[in-house]
């Protein structure tokens, strides 16, 4: 199943008109950045949290519109029995619409952006040691690839657990 496409223009309208906004993104997503009026209900926590009600519409959104797209079947019954569209591109379709968000940069950054740039820091590190010191570097690279790997296999990121509690993760109000 999926659910029809609205544009930011028509969400921003539907909204002003009582129609619910919800922010599927983690939370730590939409502390640092998010459309105002919208209501944080991460992904992880549907179907339930939401508390739909018949004669609702409610407005999903995400970064982009791939994680509502492909959660469509489970977007649809956690809203059931309200009405419920997708708006196209996320927030990111949004700000091209020239819409407004609500931006927080003393927020951290998302952590999965944080694991992205750390494995890629550490990938790049080991590549240039091992040309420019030793060959021995590059088992680095092949480390942080390996943990990448198990991470998509098992779904459990060491290198995102350890990040979550280093000092500059601490949430701000």
């Amino acid at each position: 199943m999926s659910l029809p496409l609205i544009t930011p223009q028509q969400a921003k309208a539907r909204v002003a008109e009582g129609a619910r906004l919800i922010d599927i993104r983690d939370t730590d997503e939409y502390a640092r950045e998010h459309i105002s009026g919208a209501e944080s209900v991460p992904l992880a926590t549907l179907p339930g949290g939401l508390n739909a009600r018949a004669g609702e519409i409610l407005l999903f959104h995400c970064q982009s519109g791939a994680r509502t797209s492909g959660n469509a079947d489970r977007l649809a019954q956690a809203a059931s029995p309200a009405q419920a569209f997708v708006v196209e591109g996320g927030i990111q379709g949004w700000k091209q619409a020239g819409l407004l968000t609500v931006e927080n940069k003393s927020q951290p950054l998302p952590l999965m952006r944080q694991v992205q740039i750390a494995a890629g820091l550490l990938i790049l590190c080991g590549v240039v040691l091992g040309y420019s010191v030793s060959s021995g570097f590059f088992l680095l690279s092949g480390f942080v690839g390996a943990g990448l790997l198990f991470a998509g296999v098992t779904g459990f990121c060491g290198m995102a657990r350890l990040l979550k509690v280093m000092p500059w993760n601490r949430r701000t109000s």
